[in-house]
């Protein structure tokens, strides 16, 4: 008897690669596809309504199918009613509105956020771009209103050139800051670009690394940029003035330098502690052996960048790492595709599925307490979505521990007690 596939929420039919929760409009926002290959599969972004069925159940209802031409999105943000899709090597700004159907049978489009200003935008030539007769590039010719259902329009706004590797071009990151004012991108050419939102005007362009960026944040007060490359280095920045790279080898002490590499780095909350702040990353080993060392995860001040605490999280290699909005519980992917909850104070695992989708997890996403005002998380403590290669999404929730409260327990010990006095009253008399 074969093993039991876990149950899918949604699947798509092309491999999808990257996963958002937009809380305001309660859209859970996908992508992926088969890129400039001519293999018939589709390029797209798609945009889910989740909805709890009972206690722990979900059921997820496609309402809108945005095409991308011939460019698969790898990697995105998204932002008051903008997403910022990670497409080769450009950055694609498309702005998402709710449309509802007047008596006239027009739409009336409800704004999921506000407008972007189209700034200067550079679009690389080839590769599966289409120029118009007139020779303009410029934003949301090739995508405005193009695909839109009566429920979801998607409008292009602008593209900016994010990656400049001039073998393969590549957008490997994305990210706004928690206000919105800025949107950094990093690539396969090391490079960290950093834009004003929404004019998209480049503030910063520095070199990172050496090779690709593999991942980045920004602290929630714009303080501080952690980036990590493939070069062993995972950076603290204030603006583009290198601050510190982190060392987590060093709580290790039997732990050689560059036998790990950084996977992935994210700043998150502490809960019921308002001022503080927490970075996690993640290590990989840098070589694949036939008994593969553990990975690990460590937790660092995220104000002074001291190390915490380091734990390792099993054996398979990490792919993606998430952090709820809370700050309590961290996700994992893996490459063999299955998925994992942590608790972040403790690094403890919570949760966990072998071999989830079967093939390397791309995108993990927390669901937040509410969204659309409604209760989304239901009798869990916790629920995450994910998305891999094999064009499943699929969510996982943790149901509620079950706890008694303190009269109860002191209640029945107070039982228990007499009941044993009774007992050997019984079989001794005169026991008492």
């Amino acid at each position: 008897m074969g093993k039991k596939r876990f149950p899918d929420l949604y699947r798509a039919p092309f491999p999808l690669y990257t996963i958002k929760v937009d809380p305001k409009t309660g859209l859970v926002i996908t992508a992926g596809g088969g890129g400039a290959s001519k293999t018939g599969i589709k390029n797209a972004v798609h945009f889910l309504d989740l909805e709890l069925v009972g206690e722990h159940r979900y059921s997820a209802s496609l309402l809108h199918a945005h095409d991308t031409d011939t460019r698969a999105t790898m990697n995105m943000a998204v932002g008051d009613g903008v997403i910022a899709a990670g497409q080769d090597g450009t950055c694609s700004l498309m702005r998402f509105q709710h449309c509802t159907k007047t008596e006239g049978g027009k739409s009336a489009a409800k704004d999921a956020g506000n407008s972007v200003q189209q700034g200067t935008t550079r679009r690389r030539a080839g590769k599966g771009d289409k120029v118009g007769k007139d020779g303009a590039a410029a934003s949301g010719e090739t995508s405005d209103m193009k695909d839109e259902t009566a429920k979801i329009s998607v409008t292009g706004l602008a593209q900016v050139q994010s990656d400049l590797n001039p073998q393969d071009p590549l957008q490997k990151v994305v990210s706004f800051s928690s206000d919105l004012s800025l949107l950094l991108t990093g690539g396969t050419d090391g490079h960290i670009r950093v834009w004003e939102f929404p004019s998209m005007k480049k503030k910063f362009d520095f070199k990172a690394h050496e090779g690709e960026i593999e991942d980045l944040d920004m602290s929630p007060g714009k303080k501080h940029l952690v980036t990590v490359g493939r070069d062993f280095a995972c950076s603290v920045w204030s603006g583009n003035q290198l601050a510190m790279n982190l060392k987590w080898h060093e709580t290790l002490p039997q732990m050689a330098e560059k036998t790990y590499r950084y996977m992935a780095c994210r700043f998150g909350k502490v809960e019921d502690q308002k001022e503080a702040l927490r970075l996690y990353t993640v290590q990989i080993p840098h070589k694949r052996d036939r008994r593969p060392p553990p990975c690990y995860l460590t937790k660092w001040d995220g104000k002074s960048f001291l190390p915490m605490m380091t734990a390792p999280c099993g054996n398979e290699v990490i792919s993606c790492l998430a952090v709820s909005d809370s700050g309590t519980f961290l996700g994992l992917g893996t490459v063999t595709g299955s998925v994992a909850i942590y608790i972040a104070f403790s690094l403890q695992k919570l949760y966990y599925v072998q071999e989830s989708h079967g093939i390397v997890v791309t995108g993990l996403a927390f669901l937040p307490d509410s969204m659309k005002g409604k209760d989304i998380i239901g009798n869990n403590e916790t629920a995450m979505l994910s998305v891999a290669v094999d064009s499943r999404c699929q969510v996982h929730a943790v149901p509620n521990r079950r706890s008694f409260p303190i009269w109860l327990v002191l209640f029945c010990c107070g039982i228990m007690v007499v009941g044993v006095i009774l007992l050997l009253q019984y079989l001794f008399p005169g026991f008492i």
